[in-house]
């Protein structure tokens, strides 16, 4: 063979291989999936119902063709206003609307079941807690283990910061009757991760979670209530008592109302439970009977703890009217809407009936009721102003180094701004929502002056 055949010969099969390299390439891009319909939804919320809820659940919606769901995972307050200023979609929450005024043009769609789980650490030795026992670390009552049968040592109560998050909220709604109760829990956490973390480098440690952030941890403590331990099927049939609904949240009025609704009802599919019940979480419709269990067990565990629920405002567990609302934005005459409204006036009887059977209870432990009983609590705004073991709670006479008391409301209703006070520490201190302070002294932001008189009522 010739050297000018046997290069010819070379390049033709160097020409050849290029051209099948580049046939193959085209046929893979072929075989691409195309790219996902409709608009990107952004979800914004809870760590809580982004680990149990939605992040697989948002891999299923996309993999079917959906479009495609951003996830943005933080706490429960950042997700709601979010919502409510139009940067996301969909929110997640452990709670229901607390009908305030960030809450009132939201939505709230119920769409599973979750346990609220206390933690210790593994070398705790206590395994158990009563609702009352409970109740009074939280009060600040009772403020060592050695009083549950532990170590004599002091129960390091932490919780998360916002006094609005999800978890902490209806942990405490079922503990006190009002979801923003103080608390005496002094060191605080971001998010439930964080606190889930914290617990388990603390062996005196304490703090509640859910099922679904704890399932298969090693690291964390489950500790059982009333003798009952938190799992799967002790929350479907009602025996675990601290359990409850979570929900994605969304704005009737966003562009995206639509497709944000679809992807609530996408969460009733069989792909998506499936995807639910790997992550410890009940879909909402394999709870139902949980509905109608509520108000009982609501009245119950305040007639134990020898509580009286406060006359709050909620969302009924099954949230019939969120559902409402945001589904009659998408078809005002759609089966599917009147079937809500009636779910409707449903739940509001059922509600008045639950209100009735926890007066009731409330009579019968008036005895034992938080009467003349104090249960401040310090939340911090930054580890940097109060040191690295934050501010000491005062919660009862058993309670050391309490902290300094700040000068209490007039008797006209109003409060004098004192020094170091914030506009979310007078909130928290006369239990009621920083923007309804804003809307009743006509602030503009959260500037105070030393000295500033504010209302502390709509009048």
């Amino acid at each position: 063979m010739s050297v000018r055949l046997a290069r010819l010969l070379c390049v033709a099969l160097i020409g050849t291989c290029l051209s099948t390299s580049a046939f193959a390439k085209t046929k893979h891009r072929t075989k691409a999936p195309a790219a996902p319909k409709g608009p990107t939804l952004v979800w914004r919320g809870d760590v809580t119902t982004a680990r149990g809820v939605v992040g697989d659940v948002a891999a299923v919606w996309e993999k079917a063709g959906h479009g495609r769901i951003e996830l943005q995972s933080f706490n429960t307050a950042s997700g709601l206003d979010a919502v409510a200023k139009g940067t996301a979609d969909l929110a997640g929450a452990a709670r229901g609307s607390d009908h305030s005024a960030a809450d009132s043009s939201l939505s709230f769609t119920p769409v599973a079941w979750d346990g609220l789980v206390m933690i210790a650490n593994p070398s705790n030795p206590v395994s158990n807690l009563t609702l009352k026992q409970l109740h009074d670390i939280y009060y600040g009552k009772i403020t060592n283990w050695s009083e549950v049968g532990g170590n004599n040592e002091p129960i390091d109560l932490v919780a998360v910061a916002s006094p609005g998050d999800g978890v902490e909220y209806s942990l405490r709604r079922l503990l006190f009757g009002r979801g923003n109760q103080p608390v005496a829990a002094p060191r605080l956490y971001v998010n439930t991760s964080k606190l889930e973390e914290g617990i388990a480098l603390d062996t005196k440690g304490l703090g509640v979670t859910t099922l679904s952030g704890v399932s298969g941890n090693g690291k964390v403590k489950l500790i059982k209530i009333n003798g009952t331990a938190p799992s799967v099927a002790n929350v479907a049939d009602g025996s675990y008592v601290l359990f409850t609904p979570l929900y994605l949240v969304t704005n009737p009025n966003s562009p995206n109302a639509a497709k944000a609704q679809e992807f609530i009802d996408f969460m009733s599919t069989d792909p998506a439970k499936a995807a639910l019940r790997r992550h410890a979480v009940l879909p909402f419709d394999d709870g139902a009977a949980l509905v109608s269990l509520d108000g009982p067990r609501r009245a119950k565990i305040l007639a134990e703890v020898g509580a009286r629920a406060a006359p709050e405002p909620s969302t009924p567990i099954a949230a019939p009217g969120a559902t409402y609302a945001s589904r009659a934005a998408v078809a005002p005459t759609s089966e599917r809407t009147l079937e809500a409204k009636r779910a409707l006036d449903k739940a509001k009887d059922e509600k008045a009936a639950a209100e009735a059977a926890a007066e009731a209870a409330a009579a019968v432990a008036e005895k034992a009721s938080l009467k003349n009983v104090r249960g401040d609590a310090t939340t911090v705004d930054t580890a940097a102003a109060h040191g690295k073991d934050f501010a000491k709670v005062s919660a009862s006479a058993n309670v050391a180094a309490a902290a300094p008391a700040k000068p209490a409301a007039t008797a006209d209703g109003t409060y004098k701004v004192a020094k170091g006070d914030t506009l979310s520490s007078i909130a928290r201190k006369h239990s009621v929502d920083v923007a309804d302070l804003r809307a009743w002294n006509n602030l503009k932001g959260d500037q105070l002056k030393l000295g500033q008189t504010l209302r502390l009522s709509a009048r």
